[in-house]
């Protein structure tokens, strides 16, 4: 059976699903929202960089695609700086019947714990009144640190402690807002950018920390504990999305600590450059420019170092293609899932079945 899709903007994540949803032999590609109006009316496949057309035509009309009755929305809008207008646009979604496959907000991967019951319910309710279901993850939080380092787990004859890790250069990763306003990149030391502001890290990336520790039937410590450590970049540094003048921050490190009776057992490990000198003493991709990374303690002990890059060698581009291929790849289990809100727990084997390259 055919599902007819939505994509819902066309920014750095936006425009590989357009793609992904064109080479999905199930998914139809139905409609295009845009927020910038210069895109209104532009080809779907130009906003791709398909360099050809496919025929449907981008518009920032919110009820005109909603009419148009489709059976998934892949919704990539930026999400980091609009957390609950975005929740209120995804509950619209639900109420009207569209299943929903979403990179944000994050804190939606697995809510609970992480954000009030009453928000939880609301978008659940949603989603069994319209009969839809709603799934939101991506690569990181997504894949990286829920499927990965859960399946893993089953290797394991006893875990002491499970890490999970994105060590990776920014320097070539395009958000502006994000590098700047919510990491902080380019600013002074002593100010508190958004992510690092008490408690905003356990709303972010807490729900990678509880889901893994529900995947193992753990009950956690309350609350999350956080780290910060930052590094002032000794010269100045251009990026795509920030310069950096000496002095300012130029790298970060941040963890988030699930702990039972007071031991760490399931951590979220991030390590951010804008330079790959920055920093030696803190982890470093075995190979290339970032990787993410599980290792679990226990017998045995586990180490595998997830490595990706995309044609013309940025691992930041293609970060952008697995984070949108994994909503992408998901919207026929989704729509077959029970209405409300799903987790990665909740969804069977996800492959990249339809996609092998034709001779």
């Amino acid at each position: 059976m055919t599902l007819r899709v939505v994509e819902w903007s066309t920014g750095t994540v936006g425009r590989h699903a357009i793609a992904g949803i064109d080479a999905r032999p199930e998914l139809e590609l139905v409609g295009v929202w845009v927020s910038d109006p210069a895109k209104v009316g532009r080809d779907a496949g130009d906003l791709a960089d398909l360099g050809r057309d496919l025929g449907v035509q981008a518009t920032n009309d919110r009820d005109a695609l909603i009419a148009l009755k489709p059976d998934a929305i892949v919704h990539t809008a930026m999400t980091d700086d609009r957390i609950f207008e975005a929740i209120d646009d995804l509950v619209f979604f639900l109420e009207n019947g569209i299943n929903v496959v979403s990179s944000g907000p994050v804190l939606l991967q697995f809510p609970t714990g992480v954000v009030p019951d009453d928000l939880v319910q609301r978008v659940h309710a949603a989603g069994v009144q319209g009969n839809a279901s709603l799934h939101v993850n991506g690569i990181d939080p997504g894949f990286a640190n829920d499927i990965l380092p859960l399946s893993f787990t089953s290797l394991s004859q006893r875990i002491d402690q499970v890490r999970c890790y994105e060590i990776a250069d920014y320097s070539t990763y395009y958000q502006p807002v994000v590098m700047r306003e919510i990491f902080g990149f380019g600013k002074p030391l002593d100010e508190t950018p958004m992510l690092f502001t008490p408690g905003v890290l356990s709303m972010a990336w807490g729900s990678v920390v509880r889901q893994i520790a529900a995947g193992l039937d753990l009950v956690l410590d309350e609350p999350l504990n956080e780290h910060v450590e930052k590094y002032a970049a000794e010269e100045d540094i251009s990026t795509v999305s920030v310069d950096i003048a000496a002095g300012t921050m130029a790298a970060v490190r941040f963890q988030v600590a699930g702990t039972v009776d007071g031991v760490e057992r399931v951590v979220l490990d991030h390590i951010t450059r804008t330079h790959p000198a920055q920093r030696p003493d803190w982890p470093t991709p075995t190979t290339g420019d970032g990787c993410y990374r599980v290792e679990i303690t226990g017998e045995p002990m586990m180490t595998v170092d997830f490595v990706h890059k995309g044609e013309n060698g940025d691992h930041n581009i293609s970060g952008m293609i697995t984070t949108a291929m994994r909503l992408v790849n998901a919207v026929e289990a989704v729509v077959a899932a029970r209405p409300g809100l799903v987790t990665a727990l909740d969804l069977p084997l996800i492959t990249g079945r339809g996609l092998v390259a034709k001779a």
